[in-house]
């Protein structure tokens, strides 16, 4: 039988690993923060706890149980609240999958940490923190000349959309993806896909697009 100092210490470990993931996730703004994180973690340990040591009346009777099949439930129902933190916000672009799997790594901790696996606990929460706050500078540097980016310029009625459509393709250095035309009465929209193109370039190429004469707005993402 587990006893209470050894219950004390296991939730509040599990609730120490789960607040310094939590934290780094608070500090970038995200839908699941400190306090989520920290519950997660807390009420995984708690059950594994239960799962383990709730049932010792029942034991005696000669009725074995498996402690593993609750904690194989904690990790299929994670997922429910990490679908939560998951964000759709245009076709091909979701944002919370990095927090999602954070929440279902923080799950697993506390299983780990109420089932006394205190250095497996900790391993992981060190190596949680550096995938999520070490590698990502590392990452957007490594990333950032592979990423698509688009830009939609904005034209009044009298500005030739020709002009603006001949700069792009001139230039035989870009890898263009796609390319939308949407011309009206009052103002064309031109919309531009590249592939492999970085940040400086970008900037040159807005640059240049934004001396044309009759462009209102250049607006860009990626």
């Amino acid at each position: 039988m587990i006893t209470w100092t050894e219950i004390v210490l296991r939730l509040s470990l599990a609730s120490f690993f789960g607040a310094i993931i939590g934290i780094e996730r608070e500090r970038k703004q995200e839908t699941a923060g400190l306090r989520t994180h920290m519950m997660v973690s807390l009420g995984s340990c708690l059950i594994i706890i239960v799962s383990a040591y709730g049932f010792s009346d029942v034991l005696r009777k000669n009725i074995v149980l498996d402690p593993s099949r609750i904690a194989a439930q904690v990790v299929s129902g994670i997922g429910f609240i990490g679908a939560g933190t998951i964000l759709f916000l245009k076709q091909g672009i979701t944002k919370g999958l990095t927090t999602a799997t954070g929440l279902w790594t923080v799950a697993a901790i506390g299983l780990a940490t109420g089932a006394g696996l205190f250095f497996a606990a900790s391993i992981a929460t060190f190596i949680a923190l550096v995938i999520l706050w070490v590698l990502q500078p590392l990452e957007r540097r490594f990333l950032d000349k592979f990423r698509q980016r688009s830009i939609k310029v904005i034209t009044d009625g009298k500005a030739q959309p020709l002009d603006v459509l001949n700069k792009i393709f001139q230039d035989n250095t870009l890898d263009i993806l796609s390319c939308i035309l949407d011309k009206s009465t009052e103002e064309t929209i031109i919309s531009f896909s590249f592939n492999h193109i970085d940040k400086p370039r970008l900037t040159k190429i807005i640059s240049e697009i934004q001396a044309e004469s009759g462009v209102k707005e250049v607006i860009w993402n990626g």
